[in-house]
């Protein structure tokens, strides 16, 4: 074999490996985060949606929402979805003072997701408040080439639906005279 097909195929050779991570990567990690200002004062914003049981009284999608342990670490809440369905969430960390709380969901349920994590916060501003969720996750099918409703984009562009239409709700409710 000549030196310059030695070398050639020594190039590709590592040019081929080189590559194979790359084409067994999985998902990468996703993440939404949503603000909206609302027209109220903070500790009002805070007394309707800070306790962890306290989604259904605020998000439109949610039938129930109990947590067993109340704002305690560790509490787990089962969010009953009206169109049908259900997450199972676990508090990390609760903080009144702060105004925000972190929860991880469970594995399954009704968003397409996978090691999803979340914390949502009220921020003082003026006589208006600045409500964030943010969270990271990935998509619910965790291999290579996942059908439509398991990827990325319909990962994001459920738990940004989730975040909107909660915000927009907590808003309305808080704002009317």
């Amino acid at each position: 074999m000549s030196r310059r097909v030695l070398i050639s195929s020594l190039a590709a050779t590592l040019a081929a490996l080189w590559l194979l991570p790359a084409a067994a990567h999985g998902p990468t990690r996703q993440k939404v985060t949503e603000k909206i200002t609302i027209n109220a004062p903070a500790a009002a914003v805070w007394a309707r949606m800070g306790n962890f049981d306290a989604l259904k009284d605020w998000h439109p999608a949610v039938a129930e929402s109990p947590a067993d342990k109340g704002n305690a670490e560790g509490s787990v809440r089962t969010v009953k979805l009206k169109g049908g369905g259900e997450i199972v969430e676990t508090l990390q960390a609760h903080d009144a003072a702060g105004m925000k709380y972190t929860y991880r969901a469970k594995a399954g349920g009704a968003l397409p997701v996978t090691n999803y994590s979340s914390t949502i916060q009220v921020t003082a501003e003026g006589n208006t408040s600045v409500v964030e969720w943010r969270g990271a996750f990935y998509r619910g099918f965790p291999n290579n080439d996942p059908p439509p409703d398991q990827n990325d984009e319909a990962a994001v562009k459920a738990v940004t639906g989730v975040y909107q239409s909660g915000l927009a709700n907590l808003k309305t409710l808080l704002e009317k005279p």
